[in-house]
């Protein structure tokens, strides 16, 4: 197998960055791609004026590519607010408020796929009751979704770069998934396996893979250390994606790293051409 069997699609909010939002899906399409995926680009609004994500839309589908995965709204990102769902107060309305209006977003492009980041520790508040909130938060997330027919993912970061947030692991992340299911019993709550994340950790990622493999929705990559693309770290990614492979996952991979100190469009090398558009 190796990279040429993979399903590859381009995150547009950290590559082609460069440019402005409405330039990346052509800028994606123009480098071969044929997939983007999304964090919620509004960071400032869970709700953005209808011009603007009409604007958005138009821009993809004039570029040809495919919409396959958006962020619910997280906050900024990135940056030091990384989740918005177990946050009490403001952050956690503006997660609830964002729920529909995603939906309809993504949905009227195909896309039925949606990472629902946790949010970071808060000061002075028990972290019991910031579980339970973003279980509530998620539960609702999950049911708006299973409407449509999709999947709400769980992803785990990693304790260096987010020390605030609890998800800081696949088995906690699991956890999640597993008492999201129990709740709703649609069983549409997915493991996010962000390869990058789970290295930082120090994660024996054959392992993860063999373990939840089967629980996986969704999967990004980024080489480490760096975050660069694969090939400018340590990280075996055409092997561990080729395991995923034989254990059953056929979903996307999404390209999470960043570009370095070179144009976005430079930064493909390591992928043939003919191997970035999805077959």
């Amino acid at each position: 197998m190796g990279f040429a069997d993979q399903r590859f699609n381009v995150n547009l909010s950290i590559l082609f960055t460069e440019l402005p939002l409405l330039e990346r899906p052509a800028a994606a399409a123009a480098a071969g791609f044929t997939a983007v995926e999304l964090w919620w680009p509004w960071v400032d609004s869970p709700t953005p004026e209808q011009s603007e994500l009409d604007a958005l839309k138009k821009a993809i589908e004039d570029a040809g590519v495919q919409l396959t995965g958006l962020n619910f709204y997280a906050g900024q990102l990135p940056g030091p607010d990384r989740g918005a769902l177990s946050i009490p107060g403001e952050e956690s309305e503006r997660f609830r408020a964002n729920i529909d209006v995603a939906i309809a977003f993504a949905q009227s492009l195909g896309c039925t796929t949606f990472n629902a980041l946790y949010g970071n520790r808060v000061d002075g508040v028990d972290p019991a009751e910031q579980d339970a909130l973003a279980l509530e938060n998620l539960v609702l997330a999950a049911r708006a979704v299973g409407q449509v027919g999709g999947t709400v993912l769980i992803e785990a970061l990693n304790q260096p770069e987010s020390p605030k947030c609890p998800i800081v692991s696949a088995p906690k992340a699991i956890e999640i998934v597993d008492k999201v299911n129990a709740a709703t019993g649609l069983g549409n709550a997915k493991f996010l396996m962000d390869l990058y994340h789970l290295s930082m950790n120090g994660e024996d990622l054959p392992s993860v893979i063999e373990q939840y493999a089967a629980k996986t929705g969704h999967v990004q990559i980024a080489d480490n250390p760096g975050r660069g693309a694969p090939g400018t770290g340590s990280l075996p990614l055409e092997e561990l994606l080729d395991q995923l492979k034989k254990a059953g996952y056929d979903g996307w991979v999404g390209l999470e790293y960043k570009a370095g100190d070179r144009p976005s469009a430079e930064a493909f090398d390591w992928l043939p051409r003919e191997a970035r558009a999805a077959r």
